[in-house]
C-alpha cells in the first residue's frame, strides 16, 4: 500500500497541533510541515510577555521539539516558499520550481502585521511583532531609558507595554479608540485597562489618531491627528493582522477575509484544508463564518482539521477564549461581551469577574485574577441566571452551576 503523504503550509501552532493529533489518532503516513520562517514551530504568546524580559524564555517556546519529530517521525522544512496548491493533485508547488505530491494539504498560513507607511532614513525603527524574529529585534529595543511609542492598544500592544515598562523603558501608548479594547470589552473595562497602565508610568492617548511616521538619524517623529508631534527611539505598531490567503488564491480556493471553510475546515476543494488565524470558518453556534486569531482557536481548529483529514467528524464550536498578563495580573475573556452586566468583585484593585448577558442568559465572562470564574462561566453559557444571585460573593459559583443543570433536567 502506498504511504500517504499530509502536507502542512504553514508551521505554527495549527500546524504542530495537527501534527501532534494526527500521530495520537493513529495516522503512520508521512507528515511534512512547511514553514517560511527559518524556524521550527514556536508558540506565539509568549513573544509579547515573558520572551522580551527574560531570553532565558526561549527555551519554552518550542513546539515540536527535535526529539519528538524523530521519534514521531515528522519532518519540518523551513524557508519554504509555497507559491500554490494544484487543486487537482493537492501538490504543492514551491517559489524555486519544485513540487511536492500530498494526499491532503493543510493551509496553515496565519497572518501578517498590518502595517504603516514610513518615510525618513531608518524605517526599521518602525517595528511589528509577529515573528521570533520581530521579538529578537524589538528587544534591542528595550532597553532602560529609552522611549517607545506604541500604536495600537490592543492586547499586543499592552502586553508589549507592560514588559517594556518592567525593564524601565519609557513607553506611550497612541489609540485611536476612546478607550483601550472598547470595541472588545466595551468603555468601562477599557477604563480598568487604560488606568491599568497609567498607574505604571505609561502615558495613554486615546482617541488619538496617528498621521504619519517619520525617521530622523536618532530616532522617530510621530505627528498626532490633534498636532500633537512625539519623538521617539523606536516605534511599535499593532493595528491587527491581515490574513496570509494569498497561496490559497492562487489555487483557486474560496478567499473571502481570510479562506472560507465549512465548520470541518475544509476548503473549496477537495483534500485542500484551512485553520487557525487565517481560516473564515463556519461556526454553527454563531450562524455566519467568522476568522478568530486567538491561540486557543489554533489550538482547537488544529484538532478538528486534522480529524477531519482523517475521515472522522469532530467539529469544535465552542465559545472562544483568551487571556492576557499585564503587570501581574492574568486577564481571561470567554465568549462574547454584550452591554448587559452582572460585576463580582472589585474593579478597583484588579480582581473581579464581569459576566456579560444576552437575553438574561449568560453569553461571555471577563475575569481579572480570577481563572476559576472562567470555567465555571463556561459551564453557565447560554444558561440564564438570577443576575442578583450571580453578583452575590457569599453565593458559590459551582452551586450555580449545579442549580443550573437541575432546572435543564
Amino acid at each position: 500500500m502506498t504511504r500517504r503523504t499530509f502536507v502542512t503550509v504553514g508551521a505554527g501552532q495549527t500546524a504542530a497541533v495537527a501534527a501532534r493529533t494526527l500521530r495520537r489518532r493513529g495516522f503512520d503516513g508521512r507528515i511534512v510541515l512547511l514553514g517560511d520562517e527559518p524556524h521550527a514551530p514556536y508558540q506565539r504568546p509568549p513573544l509579547s510577555k515573558e520572551f522580551l524580559s527574560d531570553p532565558d524564555a526561549a527555551d519554552s517556546l518550542w513546539l515540536l521539539p527535535q526529539k519528538w519529530r524523530a521519534d514521531n517521525d515528522v519532518e519540518i522544512v523551513t524557508g519554504a516558499h509555497v507559491t500554490r496548491i494544484d487543486n487537482a493533485t493537492a501538490t504543492v508547488e514551491f517559489a524555486d520550481g519544485t513540487h511536492l505530491a500530498a494526499d491532503a494539504v493543510l493551509l496553515a498560513t496565519g497572518g501578517r502585521p498590518r502595517t504603516m507607511p514610513v518615510h525618513g532614513p531608518h524605517p526599521e525603527r518602525v517595528q511589528y511583532l509577529r515573528t521570533l524574529d520581530d521579538a529578537q529585534a524589538l528587544r534591542t529595543s528595550l532597553r532602560p531609558g529609552r522611549h517607545i511609542v506604541l500604536i495600537g492598544a490592543g492586547f499586543i500592544g499592552l502586553e508589549i507595554a507592560a514588559s517594556a515598562r518592567s525593564l524601565g523603558v519609557e513607553v506611550t501608548v497612541v489609540e485611536a479608540a476612546a478607550q483601550p479594547l472598547s470595541a472588545l470589552l466595551g468603555a468601562r473595562l477599557g477604563e480598568l485597562f487604560c488606568r491599568l497602565h497609567r498607574d505604571h508610568g505609561v502615558d495613554v492617548r486615546t482617541a488619538t489618531v496617528v498621521d504619519a511616521l517619520r525617521t530622523t538619524e536618532t530616532g522617530v517623529v510621530v505627528e498626532l491627528s490633534d498636532g500633537g508631534v512625539l519623538e521617539a527611539d523606536a516605534v511599535v505598531v499593532g493595528i491587527g493582522i491581515v490574513p496570509n490567503d494569498s497561496v490559497a488564491a492562487a489555487s483557486g480556493l474560496t478567499v473571502d477575509g481570510g479562506i472560507v471553510v465549512d465548520a470541518q475546515g475544509r476548503t473549496s476543494v477537495d483534500n485542500v484544508y484551512a485553520a487557525g488565524d487565517v481560516a473564515r470558518r463556519f461556526s454553527p453556534r454563531a450562524g455566519r463564518h467568522l476568522r478568530v486569531e486567538h491561540f486557543d482557536n489554533a489550538n482547537k481548529q488544529g484538532i478538528a482539521v486534522a480529524n477531519a483529514m482523517l475521515g472522522r467528524d469532530a467539529v469544535s464550536d465552542e465559545a472562544h477564549w483568551c487571556w492576557s498578563d499585564q503587570y501581574g495580573h492574568n486577564f481571561q475573556i470567554l465568549g462574547s461581551a454584550s452591554p448587559h452586566t452582572v460585576v463580582r468583585g472589585d474593579a478597583d484593585a484588579y480582581d473581579v469577574t464581569v459576566f456579560f448577558l444576552d437575553g438574561g442568559a449568560i453569553c461571555g465572562a471577563f475575569t481579572a485574577d480570577r481563572g476559576e470564574d472562567v470555567m465555571v462561566a463556561r459551564e453557565l453559557l447560554g444558561r440564564p441566571v438570577d443576575t442578583d444571585v450571580l453578583a452575590d460573593e457569599g453565593v458559590e459559583l459551582w452551586d450555580l452551576v449545579a442549580e443550573s443543570e437541575e432546572v435543564m433536567q
